[in-house]
């Protein structure tokens, strides 16, 4: 496969915002997608493409939770990846943390569910929950805030 088609499939991921593209042709294969914690990868199957910057992305209209307040102080622990955010290891389980719970450096605060995988977020720093910015069961964005801590 051409490099300049696959700087074209990595162009159209970003412009589009779609989270995964796999193309194939023949014996050859391609398949892009974004990744949480790093910019963009490209796995190809014979060679290996440049990456490309991380795009920019805006919530939809209808967003879940805005983004706190500007006046609203305290660190605000964000989605590390789109999924779909959970508050509960079940749904019989109580929260993970609620409003006013102490967490600690390393407590899991929340699951979030990305391609069949549960992937526990966890406190950065130790602190207060002041504030939950996602609601259980819906779908969060990359760099959404789900926490405030004091």
């Amino acid at each position: 496969m051409d490099i300049r088609k696959i700087k074209k499939l990595i162009e159209l991921l970003q412009e589009t915002g779609i989270a995964e593209i796999e193309i194939k042709e023949g014996e050859e294969s391609v398949r892009i997608s974004r990744q949480a914690n790093a910019a963009n990868a490209v796995s190809v199957q014979t060679f290996a493409a440049p990456q490309a910057p991380a795009p920019v992305v805006t919530a939809p209209a209808g967003a879940v939770a805005p983004p706190p307040a500007a006046a609203e102080e305290g660190h605000i622990v964000k989605a590390p990846m789109v999924g779909t955010f959970y508050a509960s290891a079940s749904p019989a389980s109580a929260a993970f943390v609620a409003v006013g719970s102490r967490v600690r450096k390393g407590d899991t605060l929340c699951i979030i569910e990305a391609m069949k995988i549960m992937n526990q977020i966890q406190a950065d720093r130790d602190g207060s929950i002041t504030a939950v910015h996602a609601e259980n069961g819906q779908p969060v964005e990359f760099d959404q805030p789900l926490f405030t801590l004091a």
